[in-house]
């Protein structure tokens, strides 16, 4: 299911290697069912079986693979099927190559300690599962309730993975530039998450002109 472009970003990432490419969903299901992948990642517009179907019918089956979603759609309502049947992660398109990599990465990590030799003690696997549990942290999606009007629950997750990884504070335009939105909108987010405390400001003056405000993840600090 994934498409030629994607399979070049993935198999920059090591321990990763494209064993099968699908047109749409049910060719998909056969693909899996053949190659027997430990990943697959997905679109949610794909023909014949979209996404939500497709990723439906992999849990119905029983079969055995992790999915990762790659997709232009950002609704709540696809977001959360997906995740709720158990997509490990949730890209929204256009996203960088560092993004992908670093849910790649992250994967690779938790595929290795979920080995089915592996004897684990309760120790061991709260690591693991907080570790899954830390893509949210990290800003991966996140379904948040009760946003004010106009704020998107995907593009917060969008906007709090990019700072998540930055270390130095960054403006407005920075942000926009970064994710591929309007300043004005990077503005709107920054407010609301620099007034919920997530976000630390800082203001700074350069020569003639008005003072910049910047902004970094209060964990930075």
């Amino acid at each position: 299911m994934v498409q030629e472009v994607n399979r070049q970003f993935i198999e920059q990432v090591d321990g990763f290697e494209v064993i099968g490419v699908a047109s749409n969903g049910k060719d998909g299901l056969q693909k899996i069912r053949d190659l027997t992948p430990d990943l697959v990642i997905m679109d949610i517009f794909m023909p014949i079986l979209d996404g939500v179907e497709t990723i439906h019918q992999i849990r119905k089956q029983q079969t055995d693979v992790d999915v990762i979603v790659i997709s232009a759609a950002n609704d709540q309502k696809t977001i959360r099927k997906m995740m709720q049947n158990g997509a490990f992660d949730y890209l929204i398109k256009p996203f960088k190559f560092d993004r992908l990599k670093l849910t790649l990465e992250k994967y690779y990590i938790y595929s290795i300690q979920q080995s089915e030799d592996a004897l684990l003690s309760q120790t061991e696997l709260d690591k693991i599962m907080f570790q899954k549990d830390s893509a949210k942290e990290d800003g991966y999606v996140v379904i948040q309730e009760n946003l004010p009007k106009g704020l998107n629950a995907a593009t917060l997750t969008q906007i709090k993975e990019f700072l998540n990884n930055q270390t130095v504070p960054l403006s407005a335009e920075e942000v926009a530039d970064g994710i591929g939105i309007a300043r004005v909108t990077a503005r709107r987010y920054l407010d609301y998450l620099k007034g919920a405390g997530i976000l630390d400001l800082d203001v700074q003056y350069g020569g003639i002109g008005r003072p910049i405000n910047k902004y970094i993840m209060k964990r930075q600090r």
